[in-house]
């Protein structure tokens, strides 16, 4: 298990996701998205999420966790990917492990998976994320009008491709 020591948060270790991590997971993308992307409407509701969460995202893709041990405490979950063969699904950290090599090891995670390339979604007006891929490789290959997802929110498709 990787693991790196950062002294405003601990222990950050990688692991596979289990069954039982579906009501953290939900929480965890619930917040996320709350805090990163206010503009979202939400389409489902919490319970609709964890049901998801436990009927398809777990059982029907691959989900690492990023685990937060503080020294005497109980571990916590400050992120997650999730790929479905080289579609990177899910990528969230919770608002307070933002910009602390957390999602960089969680996509190292995910490359190291699919290292032959990765392609994914995200919304135009997530600058952040948007920022984020492209620093770590990842090319924008299309513009949508939103017409795609459920949200009705204009994405981007970025692939990344390993370099040989």
């Amino acid at each position: 298990m990787p693991s790196d020591n950062h002294p405003q948060l601990g222990t950050v270790r990688l692991r596979d996701a289990r069954a039982d991590d579906a009501g953290s997971l939900t929480r965890l993308l619930l917040a996320s998205r709350a805090a990163a992307m206010p503009y979202l409407p939400r389409v489902h509701s919490d319970e609709a999420t964890l049901g998801w969460m436990t009927h398809v995202v777990l059982p029907d893709t691959d989900v690492w966790v990023a685990e937060l041990h503080e020294e005497g405490g109980a571990a916590e979950i400050v992120g997650f990917v999730s790929l479905d063969g080289d579609e990177l699904e899910q990528l969230y950290l919770s608002p307070g492990a933002r910009r602390r090599g957390i999602g960089t090891r969680l996509l190292a995670k995910a490359k190291e998976h699919s290292p032959e390339g990765l392609a994914l979604y995200a919304f135009q007006r997530n600058t952040d994320a948007r920022a984020f891929y492209e620093r770590h490789g990842f090319t924008a290959v299309e513009f949508n009008d939103g017409s795609r997802n459920e949200e009705g929110e204009p994405d981007v498709r970025y692939r990344w491709t390993a370099k040989g």
